[in-house]
């Protein structure tokens, strides 16, 4: 059973995600309280603000909900999989294989579906070739895994520049905006949602598992995890999750390594309650976040992976700051 503390923790951050809805279908250049959004929601009519709110910013607000979410809970898989505790989504140069598909996608003139098409088939080509390399001479560690993942991004990071530096100026500008992630063309589909639930299913199946885990190889062995099965089952279902989230809205940062570590701060260890939790903070936070970039410049947009990094910097460094300081007493 759990503590009345950690359902009261899932409480708030149910509320957090109503709440980062209601804030994020009232954000924008138009004018739209929530108290309209309210009454649109329960009886809609056929006006302008309909079309605003279930055209548009229904959509985009649904699309940074599941983004965050995708990202937070494979940070927390990253985490427990790496043993770092600075691992995130992007640690293992997924998003540079996503960024170098998408960026050839944008060089072609291609639209934004197959832009999206690249994007994952990219970031699927970085997993295999990441799982190729750090798997050769039939060895796996988690220091092998991190050393692959950075020597694979550095190698995406030069065809990136080169990419750059031989486009067009209306290119580079749609590429950058790609690169610092930007929800404003993003959408989700079935599949989008299919990923989030059954990934979170599947480590919710393995919560138990994740707790012992996250202590070492060799006492989760001792207590009987298949802790090489379950290593392969995190590595694959984390980088699907990474991979779908880049798909819908580029690269954004901060969102899965800030959440975890914010949570384990207020006291949810156990990954049934941190996992659940993770996806309501992570999706509430990039809501927020997108509202923030649509407003502080309005009528222009931020991408919304500038706003997560100039919030998750100072965040970091606090939650660093506090846990030297629970260190040192």
């Amino acid at each position: 059973m759990f503590a009345r503390q950690q359902w009261g923790l899932l409480l708030m951050l149910l509320a957090l995600t109503v709440l980062g809805f209601l804030i994020s279908l009232s954000s924008g250049s138009a004018g739209l309280g929530i108290g309209e959004v309210l009454r649109q929601l329960l009886q809609p009519d056929a006006g302008l603000q309909n079309q605003i709110l279930f055209d548009l910013r229904i959509p985009r607000s649904v699309a940074a909900f599941v983004t965050g979410a995708l990202l937070a809970m494979s940070g927390v898989i990253m985490q427990v999989l790496l043993r770092n505790p600075l691992a995130d989504p992007y640690i293992l140069g997924i998003s540079g294989g996503a960024a170098v598909a998408a960026l050839a996608a944008i060089l072609l003139g291609l639209g934004a579906y197959w832009i999206s098409q690249a994007a994952f088939i990219g970031a699927l080509l970085s997993v295999l070739i990441v799982f190729g390399l750090a798997r050769s001479s039939h060895r796996w560690s988690a220091t092998r895994l991190i050393l692959t993942g950075v020597v694979v991004s550095a190698g995406w990071g030069a065809i990136i520049n080169i990419l750059l530096t031989t486009s067009s100026n209306n290119s580079v500008y749609s590429m950058l905006f790609w690169l610092m992630g930007d929800l404003s063309q993003s959408r989700v589909g079935g599949f989008g949602i299919a990923v989030l639930a059954s990934g979170f299913l599947l480590m919710m199946y393995y919560g138990r598992a994740l707790n012992v885990l996250s202590r070492g190889d060799l006492q989760a062995a001792a207590l009987g995890v298949p802790v090489r099965r379950l290593k392969l089952i995190l590595y694959f279902t984390a980088s699907l999750l990474t991979a779908c989230a880049v798909t819908i809205a580029g690269s954004i940062g901060f969102v899965g390594l800030v959440t975890p570590h914010m949570l384990r701060m207020i006291g949810a260890r156990d990954h049934r309650i941190l996992l659940p939790a993770s996806v309501l903070l992570g999706g509430s936070f990039l809501m927020i976040a997108d509202s923030a970039a649509r407003t502080i410049v309005a009528p222009q947009q931020l991408p919304v992976g500038v706003v997560t990094a100039l919030i998750g910097v100072p965040v970091f460094l606090l939650i660093l700051r506090h846990s030297n300081r629970h260190v040192q007493e």
